[in-house]
Formats: structure tokens, sequence, C-alpha cells
């Protein structure tokens, strides 16, 4: 369990993982921290999740990294259900999250465990060349994009290792299914074992 100030600051920040699935986020970059490797996400925002996996790594000695281009996925744009306002940079017109990021690790007390990549996932993908403890793919929700997410960072999850899926909805009455999709391919591949399930939250482990 991340300590009560922890869980304060990731139920503070601005974003939209419930606190369930943000305590089997803590718990499997927990057990991953033990490789002693980096720990991944795909998919910044604002920094909620960042939190926990900060908070972890420094514990465990090690880091979290977050890649982000930080101006929304599709369904963060105006005129879609979760747009916000707020973090639109006024001087572009264009949503900006990162100064709101950056301001939330402050706050947590965070900002020298965590390393901020901005830029597509796939272009960091091709570049990143070290293995990971964990990936959590939480980026954009077309197939294109979580395809692209899931061959881009699965491949570099280390043995024993974890790839953690976020908003898997096998019901397409419930979500979009781009995030199911690379769950089942996942599992399909054989590289993969799944460990846990916590609503939406898919944790799988390389064998």
């Amino acid at each position: 369990m991340p300590a009560p100030e922890i869980l304060a600051a990731f139920e503070a920040a601005k974003g939209f993982m419930p606190v369930d699935e943000g305590l089997a986020l803590h718990a499997a970059a927990t057990e991953a921290a033990k490789l002693g490797l980096p720990l991944l996400e795909v998919g910044t925002y604002c920094g909620r999740s960042t939190i926990l996996l900060a908070d972890v790594a420094r514990e465990a000695g090690t880091v979290a990294v977050t890649v982000d281009h930080h101006r929304g996925s599709e369904e963060q744009q105006p005129g879609w259900e979760y747009h916000d306002p707020t973090v639109v940079d006024p001087e572009v017109g264009l949503m900006d999250t990162l100064p709101t990021f950056r301001r939330t690790l402050r706050k947590a007390g965070l900002e020298d465990h965590v390393i901020a990549v901005v830029g597509r996932s796939p272009l960091v993908a091709k570049v990143w060349a070290g293995e990971l403890a964990l990936v959590f793919i939480d980026g954009g929700h077309t197939d294109e994009h979580a395809t692209n997410d899931y061959e881009g960072w699965a491949p570099k999850v280390a043995a024993g290792g974890l790839l953690v899926i976020h908003d898997v909805f096998p019901n397409p009455q419930d979500g979009g299914q781009a995030p199911y999709r690379i769950y089942l391919r996942a599992l399909e591949s054989g590289d993969f074992e799944e460990i846990s399930v916590t609503d939406s939250m898919r944790v799988l482990r390389r064998r």
C-alpha cells in the first residue's frame, strides 16, 4: 500500500484512474521493481498514475519513465467527453498537460524520481534500447495508437517483468475495444500470462 500522503496526492491529481485500479498498479509496480529496472508508462496526462510509479521507484532505488506528447488523446479534444479546457494552452489553442503534470509531481515531492519524455510513443520506443521491469499502457485508445504502444513497448519487458494494460473492456458497451484487443494479443502471443484483474486493469507477466 502507498503511504497516506501518496494516496492523497494521487486522489488530488487531475486524471481518470479510480483508487482500486491505482492500488493494483502500485502493487504491480512494487513487484516488478524487484528486478531493478525502470518502470515505464505510456500516457502521462497530468501525472495521476505517475505518482504511484514514482513512489515505487523511490522506494526501490530505480526510476519511473513516463512518455506522452502532452497534446491529449482523441477523447480529450474539444467537443469530446473528457475534454478539460483548463489544460488548453491559450497561446496556441492546443492542449498542453505538461505544466499541470510538472506541478503534480512537485506537489507530491517526486520530481527527482521521474524521467518525463515528451514525444510520441512509437518514436520514443524506437530509440529505447534497454529492458524494463514494467510497461504500463494507458495512451491513445484507437486501434492505431494501442497497437503502436503494444508493438513498441511489450518486447522491451524483461523476463519476469510485467505488462499492465488499462481500460480493458471485454464488453463493447463498457468502453473502447482497442486496449482489449492488445490484451488478447499479448495472451495469444504466449509471451505473457495474466496474473491479476482489477476492474479494467490487466496485469500480465512475461514468461
